[in-house]
């Protein structure tokens, strides 16, 4: 079995880590192809070399040359290799990485050095050839992921029984180097174990898996030992942010489960992550609910017109509104007069509410139309929830034994989940509120 891992920032994040990243590697032979992030924070109050090279990128704009950035950049890279004891000429690799920044004078560019940097040190460290992602991973001219990277990848391992891969970034169909989101990382490793047809794709970073619950809210949740890959992204999408939500892609098109371990506890149960079909079948037992997360500060727009169900288009303007505004919505609750649409509050800053309001008072003329701010969303998730009567009530009765009022309630046609709203100010009393009733009973 071919296992990939991908190895996380505070994974890279010194010599010492890179080490033990190596001895983690070298431990199993059956981990042939390696995935690495930049150098995260050894400590609090330290930089990730990733921040470190947005802000080269801002200095070379500015002064039209590199700065006290970069420098930093080079210094955390030599003393790296000096921690590691590598015959590896470092000054030259990081002078010639600033000529191509000054020259390439791009942020993508700029950001994607620090994977590109730990690659090649890791590379050396394990005695291994390292993979430049820009020649196997393609992004279309728009900017999304081209499937031909998986046959580059397969064709650039061919023949190698293990390698070294920078994550994050890619190039277009001109060369150009493109990356990911932040965190995509996690992306470019799962793209490589769906291209290898892996037998797992092990995730490393530096918590033990997911946990039930936020441990900044609840102290001491339980871990998940095993959830599905619809579970994972219901989680992930509402704050869970153990794993890039879109690294699932690739992998859930291949059937290969996901395995979330410690670096800093190797010997770690972890978090298996399945396809569907694979986690009902291995768990006995579902509990009721898998997992609680949540996320604060949504707007909620809300709409009422009589015999709304009955005119024939009516949603389609509400969202060709949305869709002029260049906004996306997280849910659209609706009755049979009655509709809500809510948004993330970063994107309606600067008059853009009160625009949207106008021009769908204009496309849809409703008898009235209420805005809510300041409200938090919590998902309860479960694929245990559909076959256990009482769910909902044991819910909403935990949230009203808090103290609480619901400002809205969706669900899944799925029944995997259950998301309330809540005022901003209540966020922390029910998420602990819920987290009893579930996890304390």
């Amino acid at each position: 079995m071919i296992k990939v891992c991908k190895f996380g920032g505070t994974s890279m994040a010194d010599g010492i880590n890179m080490r033990r990243v190596a001895n983690i590697l070298q431990s199993d032979p059956a981990r042939r192809y390696t995935v690495v992030s930049a150098p995260g924070k050894r400590f609090g109050g330290d930089t990730k070399i990733t921040d470190l090279l947005y802000e080269t990128h801002r200095e070379l704009e500015e002064k039209g040359s590199l700065g006290e950035a970069f420098h930093k950049v080079s210094a955390r890279f030599c003393r790296i290799v000096d921690e590691l004891g590598l015959a590896l000429d470092i000054e030259k690799i990081l002078s010639d990485t600033a000529a191509e920044i000054e020259r390439e004078r791009r942020e993508e560019f700029t950001a994607s050095r620090g994977e590109y940097l730990a690659g090649i040190v890791m590379a050396a460290l394990l005695g291994v050839p390292f993979i430049d992602a820009k020649d196997v991973i393609r992004f279309d001219e728009n900017g999304r992921f081209d499937t031909l990277s998986y046959t580059l990848v397969r064709e650039a391992l061919k023949g190698k029984n293990r390698a070294v891969i920078a994550g994050f970034y890619g190039s277009d169909p001109h060369g150009k180097v493109r990356t990911f989101s932040r965190g995509g990382s996690d992306v470019s490793g799962a793209i490589v174990a769906r291209a290898v047809g892996a037998g797992v794709y092990e995730n490393w970073t530096d918590v033990s898996g997911f946990l039930a619950c936020d441990p900044r809210i609840v102290p001491s949740p339980v871990g998940i030992g095993k959830l599905s890959y619809r579970e994972l992204r219901e989680l992930s999408y509402m704050g869970a942010n153990v794993l890039h939500s879109e690294s699932i892609f690739p992998v859930r098109e291949a059937d290969i489960p996901i395995h979330i371990l410690n670096t800093f506890r190797p010997a770690d149960e972890g978090t298996m992550i399945l396809p569907t079909e694979k986690y009902l079948s291995n768990v006995k037992r579902l509990r009721t609910v898998t997992g609680i997360a949540g996320k604060k500060n949504f707007t909620v727009i809300s709409i009422e017109k009589s015999l709304m169900n009955s005119e024939i288009g009516f949603t389609y303007k509400i969202m060709e509104v949305l869709f002029r505004h260049h906004i996306s919505f997280e849910h659209l609750p609706s009755g049979i007069d009655t509709m809500s649409i809510v948004i993330d509050s970063e994107q309606l800053t600067h008059g853009v509410l009160e625009a949207v309001r106008e021009d769908i008072v204009k496309a849809v003329t409703p008898d009235r139309t209420n805005v809510y701010s300041d409200v938090a969303l919590i998902a309860v998730v479960g694929h245990g929830m559909a076959k256990s009567v009482g769910t909902s009530a044991r819910l909403f009765s935990a949230i009203a034994n808090a103290g609480v009022n619901v400002r809205m309630i969706d669900q899944g046609s799925s029944e995997l989940n259950i998301i309330v709203g809540v005022d901003n100010c209540n966020y922390e009393r029910t998420l602990r509120a819920v987290y009893e009733e579930f996890f304390k009973t």
